[in-house]
């Protein structure tokens, strides 16, 4: 974990593993493309079972290559995990196959949704729970548990999902997530191209789901704002390596972050990096 930013967030923040039992472990990872792009730079991060951690950055930082080398699907895009670990529920998974991840029970919702846009919204929910088997009457019960969270689906049940709005795509992958059981859930810019009025309906769902389910998430977003409205805990991300992770409330109520991701400046939108204030208190950077 990185140092405090200041000093009240030193003495009043709660490190991850002091909220609960860490179900995901990030261990000081680097991530190449090609054999040559250096992406990730040491990250490392926990997401406490049960609780719901956001991934913060710009376009860029690196938030949906830290999910994919969570879920292993690197390798498509010819990136690999090439320093540290990655554990989930004490057991490495870094070297896994995809398939076996998604078995261990962390799932990813890719970034732009990709739904099957030649099935319907009911056969691409019925692909989440392709892996995992189980009698029909099961899986008929998880189907209708998830029309229960996102009851549009249920109305949009045999439209095509191609014809569907972006929100009950992003609905659609969430709850085909939701079919595999998954203990984890890696959600990528859920709130990318949605209005603000849908992007507010799915966080609200993803907290109901995170608390009457017990699924935890780690989410990559852009909108910090709302994002640590609804997590427990934040990383923010700048090229690749962490500058900055506490508590949601505090991230949200620190001035830096305020002015540098919030847009809560006279100044403009700056870096991390280019601030010397900003630069003079990573003590851990001297």
């Amino acid at each position: 974990m990185t140092l405090p930013v200041n000093a009240s967030m030193e003495e009043d923040s709660m490190t991850t593993s002091e909220t609960g039992r860490i179900l995901l472990s990030v261990k000081n990872i680097e991530v190449i493309y090609d054999h040559v792009i250096l992406v990730l730079k040491g990250v490392s991060l926990d997401v406490p079972e049960g609780r719901i951690v956001a991934l913060l950055g710009a376009n860029g930082a690196g938030k949906s290559t830290t999910l994919k080398a969570i879920s292993n699907l690197l390798r498509a895009e010819r990136g690999d995990v090439t320093k540290g670990s990655i554990i989930f529920d004490d057991e490495r998974i870094d070297q896994l196959n995809p398939s076996l991840v998604v078995k261990r029970g962390v799932i990813q919702v890719m970034e732009g949704r990709h739904c099957f846009a030649h099935l319907t919204v009911e056969e691409n929910l019925l692909t989440g729970a392709f892996t995992r088997g189980g009698a029909r009457a099961s899986i008929a019960e998880d189907l209708e548990k998830v029309y229960s969270y996102f009851p549009r689906l249920k109305q949009r049940r045999s439209s095509l999902a191609g014809y569907t709005s972006g929100g009950e795509q992003q609905m659609t992958a969430v709850g085909r997530a939701l079919m595999a059981r998954p203990r984890m859930i890696l959600l990528d810019e859920p709130s990318m191209g949605l209005a603000p009025q849908i992007v507010e309906e799915i966080f609200g769902i993803v907290e109901d789901l995170n608390r009457k389910e017990n699924v935890s998430f780690l989410l990559a977003e852009q909108n910090t704002s709302v994002a640590l409205r609804h997590a427990d805990y934040g990383y923010i991300l700048e090229n690749g390596r962490v500058v900055m992770d506490g508590p949601a409330n505090d991230l949200a109520n620190n001035e830096d972050v305020k002015e540098f991701y919030l847009g809560i400046s006279t100044a403009g939108r700056k870096s991390f990096r280019d601030s010397k204030h900003y630069r003079r208190r990573k003590r851990w950077l001297a």
